[in-house]
């Protein structure tokens, strides 16, 4: 009994001196656990002589009811008191201004595409797309560019297999979908196909991901007349309606004659400055006649249907549109940047 006594005792010194929770449940372990002092007396009644046995037992049960309720008691008032702690700790100033959250805002090279396609929509074009894996055939040869032709290099192009094979690329343009559309369909054709197009390259004007938007338009009597009003009401619609445009000649192997597309520098009004070299003038594209080879290949016999096409690369009208000077801008995911197009 004396012993009892004095567990009880050494318990109510070690519960006052108890501060957290997890001090509490070592306590309860050491005192009401199936291992404790509680259990391990009651397992030694056995070693009590017998007539001792009932009185001992029993306050043995009234140490552990003891020992059970100052246990509840202290854990009722440590959640308590960690409770209020917490909360004073994440107290809310309802006098302090809100949390401001920006709205959302679509990409410039989203914000720009979207406007190209609406500007050759409004006259007459439709929209067509392509797959991103294209054949040797549709990414080439349709396009009237040999073996041997240097943008199969591979240091221009991504070949998903061995070029020696079949040869399966990541497109470079999306001409290729002028070809699919060509044969499925029968002249008269007008339609945009904007994409993305892949290249190996990478610098401050230049991204192996990038987007392009090419053009074709195929019937009777289509001429270079018809190629030079569509893209120079294209340009004054992008950019303004005073916007000087220029043709000059160029080569590409699936036009003949080819052109550049240039326009007045919009940075100094044509005087010359770093960004137009001097000359006052930016290329912004490439276009041309369709070359005949193009056309047979696809099946539309070039005697009796002329066409033009052109091509942009979008990433470059965004940086002209905006006065964004690096290319990589676009892709590095910088909130400042974004945000001003919001």
């Amino acid at each position: 009994m004396l012993d009892i006594e004095s567990l009880k005792g050494a318990f109510s010194q070690e519960l006052d001196a108890v501060k957290t929770t997890a001090e509490l449940r070592d306590l309860r372990t050491k005192y009401a656990g199936k291992k404790g002092l509680i259990t391990a007396g009651i397992k030694g009644l056995s070693d009590v002589p017998p007539h001792k046995r009932p009185s001992v037992g029993q306050a043995l049960n009234e140490t552990r009811d003891f020992i059970e309720d100052k246990l509840k008691e202290k854990e009722a008032a440590l959640k308590s008191f960690e409770t209020g702690r917490l909360l004073r700790s994440n107290a809310l100033d309802v006098t302090l201004p809100g949390r401001y959250r920006r709205p959302g805002g679509r990409h410039p090279v989203s914000v720009v595409l979207e406007e190209v396609i609406d500007v050759f929509t409004g006259m007459g074009f439709s929209v067509e797309e392509g797959p991103e894996v294209e054949t040797d055939y549709y990414n080439f040869e349709a396009l009237n560019m040999p073996q041997n032709h240097p943008a199969r290099d591979m240091q221009d192009t991504f070949y998903v297999d061995s070029p020696s094979s079949e040869g399966i690329v990541l497109r470079t343009h999306t001409s290729p979908v002028q070809i699919h559309v060509m044969e499925r369909e029968k002249p008269p054709l007008m339609f945009i196909a904007p994409g993305k197009v892949y290249r190996c390259d990478a610098d401050i004007t230049h991204t192996p991901l990038f987007h392009q938007v090419e053009g074709l338009m195929v019937g009777m009597d289509v001429t270079f007349s018809n190629l030079k009003a569509v893209l120079s009401g294209f340009l004054k619609r992008i950019f303004s309606d005073d916007t000087p445009v220029r043709f000059r000649p160029s080569f590409f192997p699936f036009t003949e004659p080819s052109t550049e597309v240039d326009m007045g520098c919009i940075f100094c009004a044509q005087k010359g400055c770093r960004v137009c070299k001097g000359s006052g003038w930016l290329e912004i594209l490439g276009a041309g006649m369709v070359n005949p080879k193009v056309l047979r290949m696809a099946g539309i016999d070039p005697d009796v249907y002329t066409g033009f096409a052109f091509g942009m690369g979008i990433e470059r009208i965004a940086m002209l549109k905006f006065g964004i000077d690096d290319l990589r801008l676009f892709y590095e995911g910088d909130l400042r940047f974004l945000r001003q197009f919001g």
